[in-house]
């Protein structure tokens, strides 16, 4: 009878102590997870503007793809263009208690309210592709993203160089993309410093066409029947400026010959338009932010200080150089 006490005793000691292991030992974690200050994975809450284009699709999925690989938690959200939705998005983001907020502002202004709570929270701010309209630059760290006057600048700048010359007027018309937004604002600021030298560069009409491909085919249409003359049509991207294509073609006009046109963004459906010799030059905007941001977002949620302003690189392609970028357009 001892001798079984004694046995029993040994055992209930052994599972006490292969118990207690089990339960000090700390699960191992990925080592491609992304870790904030305090060791924990990093969560960041992206509120994209929508699926208006092909580039922003093509920018979602960046992100996507870029915090997967960097073992970001990412909570995302679409606002399908409506900057009520991203406020509601980032508020959502707040009381999850995020590490790191990012999104791409429908508009401009009238985000004060709710980026001034996200600093009360705590929560660092990045914005991507689009910049906001505040005096208090402290509501945000950093913006990450393209220079849209320079794009607008470069889109004014080939077209005086190919019209430098020829005898004017020389008609114009501008699809805008959504109104009050920053590509919107800038991309035809920067576009008519560029031709503002010469008087005979005139922009007979200007409307906004959303960023869409339906609405820059509606709005070409009615600026088909408006305007007798059109020279030029200048696009703030590539999808207004391909339904536009197709409102010039159903009115019996060539594009490309009849009707210059300039386009930005670079989506590849643009690219081929340009080898078929529909769309004149394409001045780039690179969609491809993912793994740029989601360093960023690593830097911030560390506390490290970063740039208040991180350009991307980008180019100009006019047609000739079409056939030989087309292979490589991944978006």
């Amino acid at each position: 009878m001892a001798r079984r006490a004694v046995l029993v005793l040994t055992a209930a000691l052994l599972s006490s102590s292969l118990t207690a292991c089990s339960t000090s030992a700390p699960a191992p974690s990925s080592p491609s997870e992304a870790k904030a200050g305090s060791g924990k994975t990093i969560t960041l809450g992206f509120a994209q503007v929508g699926a208006e284009s092909g580039w922003r699709t093509a920018n979602t999925k960046s992100v996507q793809e870029a915090a997967k690989k960097a073992g970001i938690t990412l909570k995302f959200s679409d606002a399908q263009q409506k900057q009520e939705n991203q406020i509601k998005a980032i508020r959502n983001f707040i009381q999850q208690k995020v590490d790191v907020i990012a999104f791409s502002p429908v508009v401009e202004s009238g985000w004060d309210t709710v980026l001034k709570e996200a600093k009360d929270a705590g929560i660092p701010v990045i914005l991507t592709d689009r910049a906001v309209d505040t005096k208090d630059t402290s509501l945000y760290k950093s913006f990450l993203g393209s220079d849209f006057v320079k794009e607008g600048k470069s889109a004014g700048e080939w077209l005086t160089a190919a019209y430098a010359n020829k005898q004017g007027p020389v008609n114009i018309v501008e699809l805008q993309g959504t109104t009050g937004s920053a590509p919107a604002n800038d991309r035809k600021a920067g576009f008519a410093e560029a031709i503002r030298s010469d008087g005979k560069f005139k922009i007979v009409a200007s409307q906004t066409g959303d960023f869409t491909r339906a609405k820059g085919k509606e709005v070409m249409q009615a600026f088909l029947k408006s305007q007798k003359n059109i020279d030029v049509l200048y696009a703030h991207n590539d999808d207004m400026a391909l339904g536009a294509i197709q409102a010039i073609e159903e009115s019996g006009k060539k594009p490309g010959t009849d009707i210059k046109v300039i386009s930005v963004d670079g989506i590849k459906d643009a690219f081929v338009a340009m080898t078929e010799g529909k769309i004149n030059v394409v001045v780039e905007c690179n969609p491809m932010l993912g793994d740029q941001l989601m360093e960023l977002t690593k830097k911030v949620a560390a506390g490290e200080s970063v740039p208040p302003r991180i350009e991307t690189q980008e180019g100009v392609f006019p047609q000739d150089k079409a056939a030989a970028a087309l292979p490589s357009r991944n978006y």
